[in-house]
This record gives C-alpha cells, sequence and structure tokens, in this order.
C-alpha cells in the first residue's frame, strides 16, 4: 500500500485530480513550474523517512454556522491525494451501506432518500407510530483522538502506511493529541474510518437495522420509544468509552415522525418532507446577493428533493429578473 502511494505514477494522478479548480491559484503555478523536481523531491522524502508535514493557513466561512478551516501546502495537499487514491477505495469497501458523507454514489439527498424509505418501513406504511432517536457529536473534528484512530488504522494498515498516516495525522491539534482540519482531504477518510466503529457498534452489537450516518449526525428508528430511550446510554458510553467523543447534549432527542424531523437540512414527515426555515432563509439571501446561474441552478436541484414548489417558483423568478438585467 506504501509503495503504491508514493509511485510517481500515483503522484502524478494525483496532482492532475488536485488541479481541478486551482490552476490559477499562484502557489499552484508556482508548484507546477518544477513539478516534476517537487514530485521526486517528495517522494524522495517519503523513501528516506524524512517527510514532515508543513504548517497550515488558518481561514473562517460560514457553512451555515462559522467553521475554522486550516489549508496545508501545495505539497503536502499533493500527498493527501495521492494517499487518499489509494486508501480511499480499500477503506469504502469496509463502510455500512448507510453511511453517506464523503462517499462515492452517496451524498445528502442519498440520505435524507433513506430516510424517507426507513419511515415508510419502521412505520409500515403509516400504520404504526414511528419514534425516531437523532443524536449529534459534539465538536466531532476537533475531538477525534489520535491515539485512537491510530490503532483502529493500524488494523488495516502497514508499517510504513501507518507511519505516513501519523505524519499526517500528527500534523494538527486543536488540543494536545485530538482534532482534524477541515481542510484536509485525508480528514474526510479518517473521520469516516473513525465513525465506522460506530457503525459497527450499531449493525452488530446493537443490530439496528435502521440507522442512517452522516458525518456526525446519525438517526436511528423504532416503533417503541421505550427501545430508543434504552439504547441512547449504551451509545453514549461506547463514544466516550471507545472513540474519547461526546453526544451534544442539546441536539439528542427523540420524536415522533408526524411531529416533524430535522435531518439534514429537511424537516421530515410520514409523506413528504419541507426545507429548514433557517435553509429557507439562507437559500433566499445568496440567490437575492448572488443571482448567477450556477447558484440557482443549484438551490432548483436542491429544491427538486422535497417539497418546495413555492419556493422553486420564488427562484425561478429570480432566475427570469436576473436574465433581463
Amino acid at each position: 500500500m506504501f509503495e503504491e502511494i508514493i509511485s510517481v505514477e500515483n503522484l502524478l494522478e494525483a496532482w492532475r485530480e488536485f488541479l481541478n479548480g486551482k490552476r490559477n491559484k499562484l502557489d499552484v503555478q508556482e508548484f507546477s513550474m518544477r513539478l516534476m523536481d517537487n514530485i521526486f523531491a517528495l517522494r524522495a522524502c517519503l523513501v528516506n523517512r524524512t517527510y514532515r508535514h508543513g504548517g497550515y493557513f488558518a481561514f473562517n466561512i460560514s457553512d451555515p454556522k462559522p467553521r475554522s478551516i486550516h489549508k496545508a501546502n501545495v505539497r503536502d495537499r499533493l500527498l493527501h491525494h495521492a494517499m487518499y487514491r489509494v486508501l480511499y477505495p480499500y477503506f469504502d469497501r469496509k463502510f455500512i451501506s448507510d453511511s453517506f458523507s464523503c462517499r462515492l454514489d452517496k451524498g445528502t439527498h442519498k440520505a435524507v432518500e433513506r430516510f424517507q424509505k426507513f419511515v415508510y418501513r419502521v412505520g409500515k406504511n403509516n400504520t404504526k407510530q414511528c419514534w425516531v432517536l437523532k443524536c449529534d457529536i459534539r465538536k466531532f473534528f476537533a475531538s477525534i483522538d489520535h491515539r485512537v484512530l491510530l490503532e483502529i488504522l493500524s488494523g488495516d494498515l502497514d508499517k510504513d502506511t501507518l507511519w505516513l498516516c501519523e505524519k499526517v495525522i500528527g500534523s494538527f491539534e486543536t488540543s494536545p493529541g485530538k482534532g482534524l482540519p477541515l481542510g484536509n482531504l485525508t480528514s474526510q477518510l479518517f473521520a469516516n474510518v473513525y465513525m465506522n466503529e460506530l457503525d459497527q457498534f450499531m449493525k452488530h452489537g446493537l443490530r439496528e437495522k435502521y440507522y442512517i450516518r452522516y458525518a456526525d449526525d446519525f438517526v436511528i428508528f423504532s416503533n417503541d420509544k421505550k427501545h430508543l430511550e434504552k439504547i441512547l446510554p449504551e451509545i453514549d458510553g461506547f463514544l466516550g468509552e471507545k472513540l474519547k467523543l461526546k453526544l451534544h447534549e442539546n441536539k439528542v432527542f427523540i420524536k415522533t415522525i408526524g411531529s416533524g424531523v430535522d435531518f439534514l437540512g429537511w424537516v421530515n414527515f410520514p409523506n413528504h418532507r419541507v426545507l429548514r426555515t433557517a435553509t429557507k432563509r439562507r437559500m433566499m439571501k445568496r440567490v437575492k446577493e448572488s443571482p448567477i446561474p450556477e447558484t440557482l441552478n443549484s438551490y432548483l436541484g436542491l429544491l427538486k428533493h422535497g417539497n418546495a414548489r413555492k419556493l422553486e417558483k420564488a427562484v425561478e423568478n429570480l432566475t427570469r429578473e436576473s436574465e433581463k438585467m
């Protein structure tokens, strides 16, 4: 696995993928001017085990809540892509089918569609009560424990690949021995590897058939509210003992689907879903500020996944107005 990651062929393919949308960036152009020299120098550091990850450039975004992004230099981001190209296919085969975050052919839309299927199955087409336990992990990326993550990875990786992962994981901390940077491509994969431990516990430890996870948000469906109340302390205990994580005390609830369950930007009901009010406001604000075709089309695509005909008309009207200008 290590030899495949650091091969010149893989590094060149990783560079081609990394370049997408970044060709005009000054630091990317500078790296590109001496591309082969830079790639051979990086590979030599990896072969000789002298590689050291560089620092990060930090900036904040609102997505929609404030987030701190940490961006590595071009050399290190190229390596992240090279690692991802080899590690992702291996680990993706180990993930459960109902894990939807940062995976090919998955995503939020498919997660919401799966949510609706589980509502029908558990509720027997609305003939039985369907309860949903919704959980969220407190400060997820900032709380990922480096030692625990490396222990999990050690079960699958050879010592050289594990050494490389340790260099990338150890390059960033939010507190001693904890945290992954939101700007690294590898962080998305490592987060899924970390949370796969919870997924396997849900499926094989608790034997929960109706369970969906997207990043650190997850839901479990049942006809029995007491069953969900019973397993909640077990889930909390597993997260604390095994993964050193905590549930977000203000974002854990058990509700009937009839009262509306907020999941991935949609409020879900037995037979339909509507866009969350905050998402709706944010969408209309962005459309008004930047009524360009790319923005409008992306939101129209989003709205087709729920009951939002009035909103679609409002966005379409803004589209027509922008075309006249």
